[in-house]
């Protein structure tokens, strides 16, 4: 494949739908740590949740596997500008402060704990791992990782057979791989790590995003890109509708009939993020290429809001976890608790009891000012990106 001379340029659909995954991504954020019952509840579970918090859970599930696969669609496009050696080193090296950053960084804007009791591993972490094995792999064409790609993601669930036997007991490779336990690992004396996005299913997200990554090379008219996208988009909700009405494989949660049809229908759209299954992905993605197609002409006022959020998707990430605990702080001793209550054993975050929180219209509020609070700092960063060449922006 011969690709032109090399583009600074950024594809405006892949910032506008990052921007979007970007925004309800706070809204999910913002929800664990100001909804009440989020530190003590299931929003997903038919028997005790109820519409409107169902779907303001159910919707954010969009945020990690089409920010993942936009993220290897990215790194596709470094293809245009960079040798491979060139790229497999800047993944290396990015995905390697990605995991230092979510264990420092990212870690103490979640609990605020300055000891460092707990280190999470979340997506960043995932994202960080992926970088690195896709390191190796960018020296394959690019059909090839696709296809292993997509064979990560279509088969790694044959593992929730295995995992489902009696008395298995995943050891932590097997954590960090594929099944999380959501228990403390000890690292060394006084610090632990919890595991909540093993990276193996991600790896496979990101794949598929760098094959997918094909369609935005100059050589294919946007036409055919856009039908492709279409077309793949509708096929991954067709297989997850067959295979989640046959309910035997892709998803180790299976869905059962409840007394209303509205907690059957929770049943069969609760699918399992941790790690992302097939028919997560397929639930998720599938929408996600829909929308990449739809956003190609998009022009306005919203998309050109969302393209900022979605241009510096790092500064971002780490800026909205402060700023939420931050404004959780405020209102934990707003609410009439004391210092004797920053610390709850029935949480990891400090500032934040597992029976404090507020009603979900509070959580829409408080989510809609964090977005709006962040706009101006991601603007500046935007455009000071945009016309500086420093090697460390490209890091942040």
């Amino acid at each position: 494949m011969v690709l032109p001379p090399p583009s600074r340029d950024r594809v405006y659909s892949i910032d506008v739908l990052r921007g979007i995954v970007m925004i309800l991504m706070a809204l999910d954020h913002v929800r664990d740590f100001f909804h009440t019952g989020a530190m003590t509840s299931d929003p997903l579970n038919p028997e005790t949740t109820h519409t409107a918090l169902y779907l303001t859970r159910w919707v954010t599930h969009f945020c990690a596997p089409v920010f993942v696969f936009l993220s290897g669609l990215s790194v596709f496009l470094m293809n245009s500008r960079k040798s491979k050696a060139e790229i497999s080193k800047f993944l290396l090296t990015r995905g390697l402060w990605l995991i230092l950053v979510e264990v420092t960084v990212v870690s103490l804007a979640l609990s605020f704990n300055p000891l460092f009791s707990l280190f999470f591993l979340q997506v960043i972490w995932a994202i960080g791992v992926s970088f690195v094995l896709l390191a190796l792999l960018v020296f394959l064409p690019w059909g090839a990782i696709l296809a292993l790609g997509a064979a990560i993601t279509l088969s790694h669930n044959v593992l929730d057979f295995y995992e489902a036997q009696p008395g298995f007991q995943p050891g932590l490779l097997w954590e960090l791989a594929h099944k999380p336990t959501y228990v403390p690992h000890q690292v060394f004396p006084g610090h632990s790590a919890i595991v909540l996005y093993p990276f193996l299913p991600w790896v496979g997200v990101m794949m598929l995003g760098y094959g997918c990554g094909r369609l935005f090379a100059p050589d294919v008219s946007p036409r055919l890109r856009q039908s492709v996208l279409v077309t793949a988009g509708f096929g991954m909700i067709g297989v997850f509708f067959l295979l989640r009405a046959v309910n035997v494989y892709g998803d180790p949660l299976r869905w059962e009939a409840w007394p209303t049809l509205s907690q059957t229908l929770f049943s069969f759209f609760n699918v399992q993020k941790y790690p992302p299954s097939l028919l997560y992905t397929c639930a998720t993605i599938g929408p996600g290429l829909i929308a990449l197609a739809a956003l190609e002409h998009a022009r306005g006022a919203v998309s050109a809001v969302c393209k900022v959020y979605g241009s510096v998707p790092f500064f971002y990430y780490v800026l909205h976890f402060y700023l939420i605990h931050g404004l959780t702080v405020i209102a934990f001793f707003a609410s009439g608790y004391n210092a004797s209550q920053i610390v709850d054993p029935q949480t990891p975050f400090l500032f934040r009891p597992a029976d404090f929180g507020f009603s979900l219209p509070v959580v829409y509020l408080v989510w809609i000012g964090v977005v709006a609070l962040l706009y101006l700092p991601c603007k500046r960063f935007a455009e000071y990106k945009r016309n500086r060449r420093k090697w460390w922006l490209s890091y942040v």
